[in-house]
């Protein structure tokens, strides 16, 4: 991918998507939020930190790429994502092996180039991040709750909630925001989803996604960072 335009592509995708939704009438069964991961380049360090809301130990997996964001293509960007999600996956196996009795445990996953693969191509509906998607799979089919938390509008609820479906995530519940919402600091939001998601009774052993505002304000017991090249991706 030689050139990107971000805020282009995401207003595309936001229009295409709205369509779609009055086309196809997409089912529309909300449960409530999600959450989202952390990410690395090819090289990740993991650095331990203290969840301040939580006081639960977090491990944060920061990345230094090495490649500039108009130099990064298709298969650069996948071998990317790959790095980190070799690293959650042992740590997501090892944590829910271990879940507790009564323990309910949830990821919280971001969507835009986290689990779905906006930036690169564009299609309806948009193709999944297989990394992500192979340690979604892994985390569902063992009983953990699979939330989302976007910043997308509601307008295109419905049609993100069948994309993700379709795509073969099984989602527990999708966070959107509403009107007010996009007043909101997108960090504070991201965080108040998952406060949520937390006082519904779940444990969130995971936060998966590709910005720091997906990312920052606690509550999760490990993030993991996917690449944005220096927020050239969405």
């Amino acid at each position: 991918m030689t050139s990107r335009h971000p805020w282009l592509r995401r207003a595309s995708v936001t229009a295409v998507s709205a369509a779609a939704l009055v086309a196809m009438a997409a089912p529309a069964d909300a449960t409530t939020s999600t959450s989202t991961t952390t990410t690395s380049t090819s090289t990740a360090t993991a650095a331990r930190t203290t969840t301040p809301a939580t006081g639960i130990s977090t491990a944060a997996t920061t990345a230094a790429s090495t490649a500039t964001a108009a130099d990064v293509d298709y298969a650069t960007w996948q071998k990317d994502c790959q790095a980190v999600m070799d690293q959650a996956l042992p740590y997501l196996k090892q944590r829910i092996a271990a879940t507790r009795p009564g323990e309910k445990q949830a990821i919280v996953f971001d969507i835009d180039n986290t689990t779905l693969e906006t930036d690169f191509g564009f299609s309806y509906p948009q193709p999944a991040n297989r990394p992500v998607l192979e340690a979604a799979r892994y985390a569902q089919d063992r009983g953990v709750a699979v939330f989302f938390v976007t910043a997308r509008p509601g307008i295109i609820y419905s049609a993100t909630d069948h994309n993700l479906r379709h795509v073969g995530y099984k989602v527990s519940g999708l966070y959107v925001r509403g009107f007010l919402d996009l007043f909101k600091n997108v960090a504070d939001y991201k965080t108040a989803q998952r406060v949520d998601i937390e006082s519904k009774g779940y444990t969130i052993i995971a936060n998966i996604g590709n910005s720091a505002t997906d990312l920052s304000g606690g509550h999760a017991e490990r993030t993991f960072k996917l690449p944005d090249y220096d927020g050239q991706l969405s």
